[in-house]
């Protein structure tokens, strides 16, 4: 005999969604509108452009968020939608032209972040930090084929203990060097 009594088929008022994020299976949803990673970088940018446009009003004109909405003729609203990168297509170019300019900005440097401006540069990705001359040689012996398979698997878990040890605090450090 069951635990469960059976009451039936069960109904479902609609069918679930139980689809995956990212799943290309999905792609074909009406809703989804292909925001791209870049989209989501020039929202990033935009936000932090007018982050800073609205930081330099307050501490060199004293300019609150609303003396900023009257005198560039943007409603708060749009400013902070543009903050918090908050808009579903581009901003209005005359809305961003009129921030601009009421903030005594070259609007290009805004169309340049919102990849507008042909005529600006593009920002590059920043190159990779120097590396270390002995991380540079460690990287140099482990595809050394000379180097044994034995002596890679010491410097790799060599590597592996110092990278995730601890740190310890700098008092704890200084201990050692105390006169006894």
């Amino acid at each position: 005999m069951s635990d469960t009594a059976d009451c039936g088929p069960v109904r479902v008022s609609r069918s679930r969604d139980t689809s995956v994020p990212g799943d290309p299976a999905g792609r074909e949803w009406s809703y989804r509108h292909g925001v791209t990673e870049s989209a989501h970088a020039r929202k990033i940018a935009f936000a932090a452009f007018v982050r800073r446009a609205l930081d330099d009003a307050r501490a060199m004109r004293a300019w609150s968020g609303t003396e900023v909405s009257r005198r560039t003729g943007v409603s708060r609203q749009t400013i902070n939608r543009w903050v918090r990168g908050d808009w579903a297509s581009d901003p209005e170019a005359e809305r961003v032209v009129a921030f601009c300019e009421g903030l005594g900005l070259n609007p290009t440097a805004a169309f340049g972040v919102l990849g507008w401006d042909r005529a600006a540069t593009p920002r590059s990705a920043p190159g990779p930090p120097p590396m270390d001359p002995d991380v540079e040689a460690l990287l140099r012996r482990l595809v050394d084929p000379t180097v044994s398979d034995t002596e890679k698997f010491h410097i790799r878990e060599t590597i592996r203990y110092l990278a995730y040890r601890p740190t310890l605090p700098a008092d704890v450090r200084k201990r050692g060097n105390r006169a006894g």
